[in-house]
């Protein structure tokens, strides 16, 4: 009776296999680096796993049965399935296969990480990329809890250098333009600077992270940002300054939610910027996947 699929044994399949390409249980022999006795004593405990015989006596030598040829030919299918997953895990030993996960705050996802998923995928189309959108605060929490593999956050929002249980990487320098109605009276006005806006109308969430930057920026050119509209999304923000609601911080790497009716101006003396980091947890950077994922947002961003 045949055994069940958990007892066949995959090193005595490949010396059936090569018995029968050799021909003998001598050339086998030879070929496997083994004794022909060990050849036989092999083949004879696969034919006692298997229920079925495997050989027969041919003359001087044996030959296979038919129900040896049956089993070979099931084997090759699970030869070339462990050929296919040798040489998946060969790349995913080089970093050509894998799966990353990314966590990566809102403006970094069109500006940075899709780029770099494009990239990868004309270059390593076996290494899946997995994206999650975070604020810049939670990326950390959630490569710390091992939720994501990489994170993309800003300096002003990452733990110490000293942390021990990240490695965090500079990726580029993101500036802070203002964002004017098209009519406004400073639209086109020369070496416009923050400070020329003290007394506009601002549009700026109510909390989190633009807030505390919109608002750190204004304190550092000299002045308290009036705040008219609250709005976290850069959507509701550009519709708004559209609508000549009131003016607002944007950072570059937005620039795919423009709008016709918003003049974006780079300020002159006094811009603000924001630092855009990658972040691993320590060793992690040396892993051969997530070196292709950094290596690809590095030259996104230009590093």
């Amino acid at each position: 009776m045949l055994r069940p699929m958990s007892e066949w044994d995959i090193k005595k399949l490949h010396i059936l296999r090569t018995l029968r390409e050799q021909g003998t249980v001598t050339a086998t022999a030879e070929v496997l680096l083994m004794t022909p006795s060990a050849v036989s004593q092999q083949l004879s405990n696969l034919a006692k796993q298997l229920g079925v015989p495997l050989l027969e006596a041919h003359g001087r030598r044996v030959r296979l049965t038919d129900a040896a040829h049956l089993v070979l030919r099931h084997a090759e299918a699970v030869f070339a399935q462990l050929e296919r997953a040798d040489a998946e895990l060969a790349g995913y030993l080089q970093g050509e296969a894998g799966e990353v996960r990314v966590g990566a705050f809102s403006t970094a996802v069109p500006a940075l990480v899709v780029p770099a998923v494009r990239r990868l995928r004309r270059s390593h189309p076996a290494l899946e990329v997995r994206v999650r959108e975070a604020e810049a605060a939670e990326a950390f929490e959630l490569l710390s809890a091992g939720a994501v593999d990489l994170a993309l956050s800003l300096a002003a929002h990452a733990p110490s250098a000293r942390d021990p249980k990240f490695a965090i990487l500079p990726l580029l320098i993101d500036p802070l333009d203002v964002a004017l109605p098209a009519g406004h009276p400073l639209a086109a006005e020369p070496g416009l600077r923050l400070a020329d806006l003290a007394h506009e109308p601002w549009i700026f969430g109510g909390s989190g992270p633009w807030s505390e930057i919109t608002t750190a920026a204004c304190e550092a050119a000299g002045f308290v940002p009036e705040q008219a509209h609250s709005a976290a999304g850069w959507t509701a923000i550009l519709a708004m300054v559209e609508a000549g609601m009131g003016v607002a911080l944007v950072p570059r790497m937005a620039v795919a939610d423009r709008r016709a009716g918003v003049v974006t101006r780079i300020l002159s003396a006094d811009q603000p910027r924001r630092h855009v980091v990658a972040a691993v947890r320590r060793g992690a950077e040396d892993g051969p996947a997530v070196a292709r994922v950094l290596t690809a947002l590095r030259e996104v961003a230009g590093v």
